[in-house]
């Protein structure tokens, strides 16, 4: 599933740190703008403590966790819309994504340098979102020219695409973002053939200090950053920088670290989990034998197209889906169980797959 979040921000802010704290990738660093210039992608695992538990009730001979891509985009600078910088190069990266990871800097460093000369979340946030907005603004306008003398001869799509444009354009010009904007069923489909930057779902991530690691809602720059991005999307403090160490270290180490540090789990595990539920990702399993695995899905996806990211010819055959949930299994403590109990359900073409689904296809090719 070629799905990928792209992570977004100012030059030094620790995208790239992130990035390999996050993939392992080795993507150059350096103490000046432009260290990424092409934008680097990475897989990463998403960490789900219920393949562990399928696997204790259900044990097979490994177990293989589910993934999605990030893509570590090169910093963006005041004046990227108007081709500063690397502007539209980096602007035509973020495009091809499909939801935006934007770091911000929250941590106070003299030895890192700030293109701003200052560490001011707000502003680094209001300069990103300023070029991503007047770069959509560039688009609308565009399509207006062509849409508009496309409906003055009455062509239904025309007249419905010119309606949205000018439901979008005002928004832009008052400096908000075309997520802001409640679009209808209708209208959706045209808005997503726009490909608009500042559409795409959104996650905000305040790259924090170590000594906030514990508690990340503490960090002096948190309050602010939540207020001013209120109702556009979520925000998270990792401290990329330790994950970066930590992504490094054996087993035993991390978990020392991390008690050291009054941490129960990685900051990255709640950025990717974060980022897979902003894509609109779930995760269904299959279990026993050969491997207990988890596989991606876009929430809303049915049965035989569940098979068939498994296999085609299991979406070609589909005759029905033998489905149990993670919740009864857990809940029960065995397959036989959750029969018994009269909880495992056979689900045909129509079902709608739920997350944490644990299903055997059944198909005949």
């Amino acid at each position: 599933m070629a799905l990928t979040a792209g992570i977004v921000g100012l030059p030094n802010v620790g995208k790239s740190t992130l990035f390999n704290a996050i993939t392992k990738a080795g993507a150059e660093m350096a103490n000046y703008p432009f260290a990424t210039i092409d934008p680097n992608v990475g897989m990463v695992e998403v960490p789900d403590p219920r393949l562990d538990r399928i696997n204790d009730i259900i044990p097979a001979k490994k177990i293989v966790p589910t993934t999605f891509e990030f893509t570590d985009i090169a910093g963006i600078v005041k004046g990227a819309s108007k081709g500063e910088g690397l502007g539209n190069k980096f602007l035509e990266n973020i495009r091809q994504t499909d939801a935006i990871v934007h770091v911000v800097r929250a941590f106070d460093d003299d030895d890192i340098t700030s293109v701003t000369g200052k560490v001011d979340p707000i502003e680094d946030i209001d300069t990103i979102n300023l070029e991503l907005i007047m770069a959509d603004l560039e688009s609308v306008n565009n399509r207006l020219g062509k849409v508009q003398r496309a409906a003055k001869g009455r062509s239904k799509e025309a007249l419905a695409e010119l309606a949205v444009l000018n439901k979008i354009k005002p928004v832009l010009e008052a400096g908000k973002s075309a997520r802001t904007i409640d679009f209808t069923d209708d209208e959706k489909p045209i808005v997503k053939g726009l490909f608009l930057l500042t559409t795409k779902p959104v996650l905000y991530v305040a790259n924090i200090g170590e000594e906030d690691m514990a508690n990340p809602d503490g960090n002096k720059y948190m309050d602010a950053i939540k207020k001013h991005v209120a109702g556009e999307g979520e925000v998270i403090g990792v401290a990329a920088a330790a994950e970066e160490q930590i992504a490094e270290m054996d087993d035993e180490d991390k978990a020392d670290f991390l008690e050291m540090e009054g941490v129960k789990e990685p900051g990255l595990n709640r950025l990717i989990r974060a980022a897979y539920k902003l894509l609109g990702l779930e995760t269904f399993f299959t279990a026993g034998g050969p491997e207990t695995r988890a596989w991606t899905f876009k929430k809303g996806t049915k049965a035989p197209q569940a098979a068939g990211i498994i296999h085609s010819d299991f979406e070609r055959g589909f005759i029905r889906a033998e489905v149990m949930s993670f919740d009864d299994l857990d809940k029960l403590g065995s397959a036989a169980k959750v029969k018994e109990a009269g909880k495992l359900r056979l689900e045909g073409k129509d079902y709608v797959m739920q997350d944490g689904d644990i299903v055997e296809f059944r198909f005949n090719v």
